[in-house]
């Protein structure tokens, strides 16, 4: 009978669980628009780039560029905006994996356990509250490519193939190691003689077809660019190299395990923690599903170290894992569900810590923009973007036709008070300047501090200049110095600017 009762109470507690997932990535939003409008990195990027659609903008593939940019022509340039499209997919990322968990694990408390712990993620409940882009939208592919592949080897129909191929598809476009996951899967159920068919069903064509649908128009870009979208990446992979090649192949194992064991040991904590007394039974506990996503985490981890050793990298920070550490709670929750574990009360022991530490980690990375003052070191949410450009543009007739600035992060923060000006850099992506610029108003080109309250010209701003057939002698800087958002009167942030006056065709 109690058996009956918990069967009928594990949908009330699935469903209550998805609320409060959702209830805490809107509380996310909801205190990241709160604390300030300041941008953080990813964030100043997005709303750069999402005032154009490209097949590709650099390093990072484009379909976290896409969505922003959907969401902005819709309802217009908006902190909101910026903070809901990566808030959305994290919720949709926690759903998919909950529904790929009840595929596979018999008991419904175990798989939302399974669903609750991708929370348990640094990247998930840290890096994200900070400055995440592309790797939430690798992360949602993830979940989705789950879903698709564990239907399609539980009951395979063309809608799973489907699926499947939609999310490696997705995948392909947000993260380029996502790639790995998709081939890891497939090698890891060959071994499985009564699913190695599903492999070979001719419906996996519509799987490749709607994925390769999906990747032509960034594969185009690729083919045209692919140093661009290459170098950003693997420099910061030799960041710090020295030595020779066993020094680098020394340095780059020992960081990839460094990154893989800090990503985790968190998860392995929460469950640790539940199940004490049932660890020894858990490791032994064996099922075809524990061999599969086994095989697969194992298959990645192999391959990134393939490539590590073959660049001879030697920094590999914990975010570029995120997609193969979130394999690790519902690999956790099978082996869990293997070894037949009573589960009664065990999803609250879970559910009531992670709630607590992750909406405590939450307060605590958004109280940094207040506490910043105390420590004597502000970070980018105290810098006074919203004060600047409301100094230098409030007591003009004419708002700047075209603005023009040095890095993605500063345009990104300007557009956003300036959401009807078109914002262009010296840097990639180029952008010419027309003949007739300055033809349709004033233009403004502003920079900021190098640690001078009066900061120098940059030479790249200049030369940009120089281009679009301005005289030596039109530049005149000016500067401001506005306080620092929630920081003392005294300590200020240095801008450069200077305005081009509206010239006649």
């Amino acid at each position: 009978m109690p058996n009956v009762a918990s069967r009928r109470a594990d949908p009330i507690i699935y469903d209550a669980m998805i609320y409060a997932v959702a209830a805490y990535f809107i509380l996310c939003v909801a205190i990241r628009v709160f604390v300030s409008s300041s941008l953080e990195i990813d964030e100043g990027e997005q709303a750069f780039v999402s005032q154009f659609l490209a097949l590709g903008y650099g390093r990072q593939p484009p379909f976290y560029n896409w969505l922003q940019y959907a969401v902005v022509e819709t309802f217009g340039l908006s902190l909101t905006a910026l903070t809901a499209v990566k808030h959305v997919q994290l919720f949709l990322c926690c759903l998919f994996y909950g529904l790929a968990a009840r595929i596979v694990i018999k008991d419904r408390s175990l798989a939302t356990m399974a669903m609750l712990g991708v929370l348990t993620l640094p990247p998930v409940f840290l890096l994200a509250q900070r400055d995440l882009s592309h790797t939430v939208s690798a992360l949602f592919a993830v979940s989705l490519f789950l879903y698709g592949f564990f239907r399609t080897m539980r009951s395979p129909s063309a809608f799973s193939y489907l699926v499947t191929g939609i999310a490696v598809g997705i995948g392909l476009i947000s993260k380029y190691n996502f790639a790995l996951v998709p081939v890891a899967a497939i090698l890891a159920v060959l071994p499985e003689r009564d699913l190695r068919q599903r492999i070979f069903d001719w419906r996996i064509l519509l799987s490749l077809t709607v994925a390769g649908a999906i990747v032509l128009p960034h594969a185009y870009w690729i083919v045209h660019n692919l140093a661009w979208a290459s170098a950003g990446t693997i420099k910061e992979m030799k960041e710090g190299m020295s030595g020779g090649r066993l020094t680098q192949a020394f340095q780059g194992t020992f960081s990839l395990l460094s990154a893989f064991i800090s990503g985790s040991v968190l998860p392995l904590v929460f469950f640790a923690v539940v199940f004490p007394f049932d660890i020894k039974r858990i490791c032994r506990a064996e099922s075809q599903w524990t061999r599969i996503t086994g095989r697969m985490i194992v298959l990645c981890v192999l391959a990134v170290l393939l490539i590590v050793l073959g660049l001879g990298a030697t920094n590999i920070r914990e975010k570029w894992l995120a997609l193969f550490l979130v394999l690790w709670p519902i690999y956790l929750c099978l082996k869990i569900d293997a070894a037949g574990i009573e589960m009664t009360g065990r999803l609250k022991r879970f559910a009531i810590p992670l709630f607590i530490m992750i909406v405590a980690v939450l307060i605590g990375v958004s109280a940094r923009v207040v506490t910043s003052q105390m420590l004597g070191t502000y970070n980018k949410l105290n810098i006074p973007y919203d004060a600047f450009i409301s100094e230098i543009t409030n007591n003009r007739s004419v708002q700047p036709a075209l603005l023009i600035t040095e890095d993605t992060n500063l345009a990104g923060n300007a557009r956003l008070q300036l959401p009807h000006t078109p914002v262009i850099m010296p840097s990639d992506p180029p952008t010419p300047l027309a003949a007739d610029w300055r033809s349709a108003g004033p233009v403004l080109v502003i920079w900021r501090s190098n640690g001078a309250l009066e900061p120098a010209f940059p030479e790249s701003l200049a030369q940009k200049l120089r281009e679009g057939g301005v005289a030596s002698e039109e530049i005149k800087p000016l500067y401001a110095a506005p306080s620092y958002y929630l920081g003392k009167e005294a300590d200020r942030y240095g801008f450069g600017y200077l305005w081009l006056p509206q010239k006649g065709n």
